[in-house]
């Protein structure tokens, strides 16, 4: 318990938000020995004149992205299924990595707040997500406007090493794989092109390794390229 609770506050930390209350309960019966389930939300506020909406996004605006930690907390359902097929051992360390393949997919998710923060403050952003649960095909549409689309150059993703072991154990087609996974890519900020130059120092200065990864299109949905 002690450590889960210091994984909790040290996420708050991260993410710059108060733990204001939890509650544990014990329920025999419930859990078999050993088990437990958790379980967390967070409340925000934001002054209407700083919402970031998308709703001024345009052709020809750029996206552009920043690096994941790993697989994040998606796709876990095909993640176990790649294991079970593949008869993978969570306690091997495969050629490529330097731990475990159950340690490897445990990689904490990474926390933007700090990074999302700096760049406001100099940027001008136009829309944002994280890539979560569906990858690139349903998280980018959210934040553009209908009858905009986006084109994103796979080639300019930098795929973690775990997406492209589990691609390949799995036998997974890329667009499943883009449909399902982060792939490296865990945010996205669209801009217009008169801030790229801004935008890719802020984030270079901030340490991370931004991926210049396609453009708003005039054609609904999301097309990658290969």
């Amino acid at each position: 318990i002690e450590s889960i609770v210091k994984g909790v506050a040290d996420g708050c930390v991260a993410a710059e938000c108060a733990l204001i209350g939890g509650e544990t309960a014990e329920m025999p019966g419930m859990y078999s020995e050993g088990h437990y389930d958790i379980a967390g939300f967070t409340v925000g506020a934001v002054e209407k004149k700083e919402l970031i909406t998308g709703e001024g996004i345009e052709e020809g605006d750029l996206i552009i992205g920043i690096s994941s930690s790993g697989v994040h907390s998606n796709g876990f359902s095909l993640v176990r299924k790649i294991i079970k097929d593949a008869n993978l051992d969570l306690k091997t360390t495969y050629e490529g990595f330097e731990k475990s393949l159950g340690e490897e997919l445990l990689t904490p998710t990474r926390i933007y707040v700090k990074t999302v923060k700096e760049v406001l403050k100099s940027v001008a952003v136009k829309g944002m997500c994280h890539i979560t649960g569906g990858g690139f095909y349903e998280n980018i549409p959210r934040i553009i406007p209908e009858g905009l689309g986006v084109e994103i150059d796979s080639k300019n993703v930098n795929e973690l090493k775990i997406f492209k072991f589990l691609e390949e154990k799995g036998g997974v087609p890329k667009k499943e794989m883009f449909n399902v996974f982060n792939m490296g890519v865990g945010f996205i900020f669209v801009i217009s092109k008169d801030e790229k130059e801004n935008l890719i120092s802020k984030l270079n200065s901030l340490g991370e390794n931004p991926m210049i990864l396609g453009e708003v299109s005039k054609t609904s949905g999301v097309e990658i390229k290969w």
